[in-house]
């Protein structure tokens, strides 16, 4: 992303961040369209102003995933809490005074979720939060989407967006073929179902 680009970026979050209420801005796009990269970007050059509150920390844990019988479908709509997500959310809309809440977060290396690990103070005025599923109106997502203040969709070039993907699950652990394996039948599946929301998004953001 060009410098120029991102600096637009940050002067809208910032706006975002003006005092008053608490405000909260989503970024949504298929897996491996750069999320979580940019969130963090905008969050750390917000000088304290926002605090990141991924969704991915609602991913419901292994086992339970194994018992339900989705293990091999993580990533999907229906292997996040998304009413957890939704109820969180509602509680950072309306923060009370000199209430700190903890948000979950998510290990990549362990592929787990970890609770209580993110503080947001009641005194910051911007929550960003990154997901695949924030536009989504199905399966229990639908409540997402309007206690979100704006929602970015970022796209990114299928040709690019796909082989970082793989490397990613690489670094993470996963055998070549089996990461590609993964992303072609799982990850694209869900990229998909990303894309149906991106006309519900307030703006579309091109990445590369």
């Amino acid at each position: 992303m060009e410098s120029a680009q991102f600096d637009e970026l940050v002067a809208r979050a910032r706006r975002l961040a003006a005092p008053g209420a608490r405000r909260i801005l989503g970024l949504a796009g298929a897996p491996g369209a750069g999320k979580s990269t940019l969130a963090s970007r905008l969050v750390s050059r917000l000088d304290g102003l926002a605090v990141l509150v991924p969704m991915d920390g609602f991913h419901l844990a292994q086992a339970e995933l194994e018992r339900l019988g989705r293990a091999e479908r993580k990533g999907a709509p229906d292997t996040f809490d998304a009413a957890g997500y939704a109820h969180l959310l509602g509680r950072l809309r309306a923060p009370e005074p000199g209430v700190v809440v903890y948000a979950p977060a998510f290990d990549r290396a362990l592929e787990e979720p970890v609770a209580g690990a993110i503080p947001v103070p009641a005194d910051v005025p911007l929550v960003v939060t990154e997901g695949n599923y924030l536009l989504h109106d199905e399966d229990g997502w639908a409540s997402v989407r309007p206690l979100l203040d704006e929602v970015w969709y970022l796209e990114l070039d299928d040709r690019r967006r796909v082989p970082r993907l793989v490397e990613r699950h690489v670094r993470f652990g996963k055998e070549r073929d089996r990461a590609e394996e993964w992303v072609r039948r799982s990850d694209e599946a869900n990229a998909r179902l990303v894309a149906r929301g991106r006309d519900r998004a307030d703006l579309v953001v091109p990445m590369s």
